[in-house]
Formats: structure tokens, C-alpha cells, sequence
């Protein structure tokens, strides 16, 4: 049994953990991302295998305070817009079912940016200074923090645990939360679960965390589940092992681990010969889903159709 760093956390919050933790190198539970409102992943599995995933993943970009609409691209503007109201969606599924919600943040940088500015290369705010008290970029930040709190409670007041993935992929540099490197990355994260946790309160949440640098880890107390994100060159069978070991090496062993995002979903059948003890993996959105550019037909049927996975 793995108790949650929140020693408040609702007691959902708490059972959702010790699932994972019980779950964990038994099974595995299938995951799919969803980054429009439209859900058109999810539709596609239940048409080719009449099943659906037992976690679903919304994204929370549309909900970013600063926005440029004036100097967007049409391709960064449609993708906000078909993202408003995830959080109604993943509000009205997780009551209507006993599906797990977990919330990406791909977040527009809280000051300057045009475009998609969740991509440092088109923002010019400096991650670092958030650090430093009284600076314009720790103000934005805190402001930023408080109106998607005001997200997260909606979850909190229905009493629906969330596992939330703040500040992914700092081990690379192409967001702004990594580009000045893992550790102030790690720092921003410890920030959030400390006001969230302490001012906010958000009891339902989950804390999960996606880097696979030693230096980037926040430290046991502050992280239920450790996670990465893998996206393959080109596609060869894996139950991702490697990648499980060099995880649990970088950061530790003693927190529930997941596939937080896959191009490729891992192979059922080495799964259940390895037992390779991912909680869970979550397929990445369009065409990492649909179509057959990264997964097959007949390898998402395998998926759904072994005992070994967990479906809704």
C-alpha cells in the first residue's frame, strides 16, 4: 500500500492510489489522451474493439490566462478552441463512470508568447524567475495558478480524484517550465504542490511527475507517481523494461510507475510474460491513435482484448 504525499488526501484520492499500487505488475491499465473536446480517440477504439480505455487523459491548454489570440496561427487558435469545456467532459464522464481522470497542462507561458507558447522557442518568459520573490514572472505565475485551481475544484467539489501531471518533459528543453533546465522545472513543481496542497487544498489530486532526470526529481515527499513519456522512432515490440529501469534509477523506486504518454502502446503480450510493473500507459492523441500511422488495428484489439489489460 503507497500513502499519498497529501497527508489530507480525500479518501478516493487514497483508494485511487492503492488500486494503482495493487494493479501494479498484475495488470496493466489502458490509457488514452484526448486533447479535443470531441474525443474522436475514443470513439475510434469502442469501433474497433466495442471497448474503451479505463483512463482518460484531458488537456487543460484552453484554460491558460494568457492566450494571444491577435498573434496565433490558425493551427495553435483551432486547437484551443476545440479544447474549451474538457473539463465539463471529463467532469460528466468520470460521474458517469468509474474511469480514472487524469489532466495534462500544456500550459501558455503566464506572460508574453504569441502561438503556442507552452514551446519556450515562442515565449520569451524566463521559468528561473519565478524563483526569485517579488519578480513580474513569480506574480504571473501565482495568477496563473490560482484560476486553474479554480478548475481543479470543480473535480475536488464531486468528490473525483484526479491524477495531475504538472510541468512534463523537463528533461528536455522545448517547454518553458524546462527550458532553463530540470531543476528550476523541479523547483516550479514543488512551488505548485506546496500551494495547491497548503493554500488551495486540492485534496483529490494525485501528483504525478515526468522526468527521468535524477536532478530533476522533486523528492519522495512530493510525488505519488513516477512517470515517462516515450515516443519511439519507429515501432518495435516493447514492454518499455529498459525504460522502467533507467526511471526507477534516475528518481525512485519506492512510487507506483507509468507510461504518462506513448507513441507506441507497449505489447500486451510482453507485458504479461515480463510483468514489467507499469500501473498504466496512455496513448498520445490523433494520429498517434487513429489511423494506423504509430498503432495498428490489430495491435489495439490485441490490447483491449487481453485479460492482461484493464478496460472501462
Amino acid at each position: 500500500m503507497q500513502i499519498p504525499v497529501n497527508k489530507n488526501a480525500s479518501e478516493k484520492a487514497r483508494n485511487l492510489l492503492n488500486y494503482l499500487s495493487d494493479i501494479t505488475g498484475k495488470k496493466i491499465i489502458t490509457g488514452q489522451h484526448t486533447q479535443t473536446n470531441l474525443m474522436e480517440e475514443i470513439l475510434y477504439i469502442e469501433e474497433k474493439t466495442g471497448k474503451t480505455p479505463k483512463l482518460r487523459g484531458f488537456e487543460l491548454l484552453s484554460y491558460s490566462p494568457n492566450i494571444n489570440y491577435e498573434d496565433s496561427d490558425e493551427i495553435c487558435l483551432t486547437e484551443v478552441y476545440e479544447n474549451r469545456g474538457t473539463v465539463e467532459t471529463a467532469l460528466k464522464w468520470a460521474r458517469e463512470t468509474n474511469g480514472i481522470v487524469t489532466l495534462s497542462f500544456h500550459w501558455f507561458s503566464p506572460t508574453g508568447g504569441c502561438g503556442k507558447s507552452f514551446y519556450a522557442e515562442n515565449t520569451d518568459f524566463d521559468a528561473s524567475r519565478v524563483l526569485i520573490e517579488n519578480t513580474p514572472e513569480r506574480k504571473a505565475f501565482f495568477h496563473d495558478m490560482d484560476i486553474i485551481a479554480e478548475q481543479l475544484k470543480k473535480f475536488q467539489n464531486e468528490d473525483i480524484p484526479v491524477l495531475w501531471r504538472p510541468f512534463h518533459e523537463s528533461d528536455g528543453e522545448w517547454f518553458w517550465w524546462g527550458a532553463k533546465g530540470p531543476e528550476i522545472a523541479r523547483e516550479l513543481y514543488k512551488l505548485m504542490f506546496d500551494y495547491y496542497t497548503y493554500v488551495h487544498h486540492l485534496d483529490n489530486m494525485l501528483w504525478v511527475w515526468s522526468c527521468r532526470l535524477k536532478e530533476g526529481y522533486p523528492g519522495d515527499e512530493y510525488v505519488d507517481v513516477i512517470s515517462v513519456d516515450i515516443y519511439l522512432s519507429e515501432y518495435y515490440a516493447t514492454d518499455y523494461y529498459e525504460e522502467y529501469q533507467r526511471l526507477i534509477e534516475e528518481t525512485t523506486i519506492n512510487k507506483v510507475a507509468a507510461l504518462a504518454e506513448v507513441g507506441y502502446m507497449p505489447d500486451i503480450d510482453m507485458l504479461e510474460k515480463s510483468h514489467t510493473p507499469w500501473a498504466y500507459y496512455m496513448t498520445w492523441s490523433k494520429e498517434f491513435c487513429i489511423g494506423e500511422q504509430y498503432n495498428s488495428i490489430e495491435q489495439v484489439k490485441k490490447m483491449y482484448e487481453s485479460d492482461y489489460a484493464v478496460v472501462l
